[in-house]
């Protein structure tokens, strides 16, 4: 029987960053992988004869500095610059789009003086305010009930930096942090092309509509990430989000781990209250000192370990997390380039996002409450293959977009429901950009049913749990489990339903990495 310092278990880019820490701490790292690849949701696939495209996260816009520094990843090829920042377009069927240039709305155009001028004083409010948060998105969760003295020093910083906004920004933000998007946005802009798109931006992920309570915070989620240390910018990756992938790997690699892929693993094995190894699908069992679960939480306790070894309650609060998914991922094999209206060469190469207005992003939302798609869905989509040729045959092109609002538990059923979903998402894309339609060689459509079975995520949910209030920090992924300990010792969290949540951040791995090598686990 083969014994290591830590297994790991899922080999997406959370449980590759962890295992590259543990590894370069001097552990001995095994990986375990169900599928045939690495990357998870971040790898870069073909979905049709000589199309790529990034299986389900497209843009990446908050990979946690702390992973790219500590696991060097510009050495392992992830190379990131100002100059690869893309614009936010907000599309009009009509005329010309609205856009955020550099790190998210830097510049302004496409707006009037007066909503420059707004947007200018809201986008400073908004970086102000993510900055309280953003501490607590990158390090563990403070245990309330026994803080150590550095997490004790570190809550009284962030106390300290919420006093320096001065009592009216103090206020202020006290005052807005549980506010829907839609009455903020309200209350400093006029254009509804900005207001839609901050209001998609705000949505994106998440079973909310702009007018839900609290939707604010995914805003401020958004803008607490990162890229090459810009706030709230954003890349689309050459090569897709498998490149990125592949960095994590080669920085894996040089630290030492070992990767097995196709490698099923059936439960954890559980022996006095502590987890000892793992028991694979083939019958090889395997023992670690540590195990770590870059999967699903409910996956890793209801499934893995069993109810048995944790008590009731426990297993009450793994049940009861929401993960019940409401985006869908549509890739099209084109045979030309698309032509958006108004869109001038470097929109085409940017974010486009179609959501004309708060109001319209709410109407999208309204049918996923009763198990219905939207007729008239919101989405964000990318043309990766403009920027990087390799992605599609010569003078073809890759269509990536994340659609909005597909509810997991559609009341029709799939099966019946997708060719329908399809239609309407084609029917909106037509009428932003006319013909493209014709141009479509191969279109793949994922549900959150198909993103479940594909990449096994419960509820097809990217954020393995809703990222609302009542699911974040001190909470996530149940509260008084935060901080990637579980109640069965030896066993840790490292994956996107632990804290802070989903996106390609690795900040997960990362700090799950640094709690094991700080018990000397």
């Amino acid at each position: 029987m083969t014994s290591f310092d830590a297994i790991i278990i899922g080999g997406g880019h959370n449980g590759l960053v962890a295992a590259a820490t543990l590894a370069k701490a001097g552990r001995k790292v095994l990986v375990l992988e169900a599928a045939a690849e690495v990357g998870g949701a971040a790898r870069t696939e073909e979905f049709a004869p000589g199309f790529r495209v990034s299986s389900i996260a497209h843009v990446l816009n908050r990979l946690h500095p702390d992973v790219v520094k500590s696991l060097e990843l510009e050495k392992h090829g992830l190379t990131v610059t100002r100059g690869d920042f893309v614009p936010s377009v907000a599309l009009s069927k009509d005329g010309p789009p609205l856009i955020l240039h550099g790190a998210y709305g830097e510049v302004l155009t496409g707006g009037s003086a007066s909503e420059q001028t707004a947007w200018k004083e809201l986008r400073a409010q908004l970086l102000r305010y993510a900055g309280i948060l953003k501490p607590f998105l990158a390090r563990r969760p403070p245990d309330l009930g026994g803080m150590s003295l550095l997490e004790t020093a570190a809550l009284g910083q962030n106390a300290l930096a919420l006093k320096r906004l001065g009592k009216e920004d103090m206020r202020d933000f006290l005052r807005v942090l549980l506010m829907n998007v839609a009455d903020l946005l309200d209350e400093q802009l006029e254009d509804d092309r900005l207001k839609g798109l901050l209001a998609f931006d705000a949505t994106l992920g998440s079973h909310l509509g702009p007018r839900s309570p609290t939707s604010l915070l995914g805003l401020y989620y958004r803008l607490a990430g990162e890229t090459a240390g810009a706030v709230g910018a954003q890349i689309v990756p050459t090569g897709g989000m498998g490149a990125v992938v592949a960095a994590i790997r080669a920085a894996a690699g040089k630290a030492g781990v070992t990767i097995r892929t196709a490698t099923q693993v059936a439960r954890i094995i559980v022996e006095n209250g502590r987890a000892v190894g793992v028991a694979l699908d083939s019958g090889e069992e395997l023992r670690g000192r540590t195990i770590v679960s870059a999967i699903n939480p409910a996956t890793t306790f209801l499934d893995l370990v069993g109810p048995r070894e944790v008590d009731t309650g426990f297993v009450r609060k793994v049940r009861n997390i929401r993960m019940k998914g409401d985006a869908a991922k549509l890739n099209l094999a084109l045979d030309r380039p698309p032509q958006f209206t108004g869109a001038d060469a470097v929109s085409h190469n940017g974010r486009l996002v179609i959501a004309p207005s708060p109001d319209h992003v709410e109407r999208a939302f309204n049918p996923s409450k009763y198990g219905e798609f939207s007729t008239e869905p919101v989405m964000e989509i990318t043309l990766p293959s403009l920027a990087d040729p390799s992605l599609a045959p010569s003078g073809a092109c890759v269509l990536s977009a994340v659609v909005q609002y597909a509810p997991y538990a559609l009341k029709e059923g799939w099966d019946s429901g997708k060719p329908k979903f399809l239609e309407a998402i084609m029917a909106q894309l037509e009428s932003y950009a006319p013909g493209i339609g014709k141009s479509v060689v191969h279109a793949e459509l994922l549900t959150p049913a198909d993103i479940e079975t594909r990449y096994r995520m419960p509820g097809g949910h990217w954020h393995h749990g809703e990222l609302q209030a009542d699911q974040m920090l001190m909470s996530r992924p149940v509260s008084g489990w935060s901080g990637y300990d579980t109640p069965v010792d030896g066993l840790f969290l490292a994956c996107a339903g632990s804290h802070p949540g989903g996106g390609v951040s690795g900040a997960p791995g990362l700090n799950a990495a640094r709690r094991i090598i700080a018990m000397k686990g």
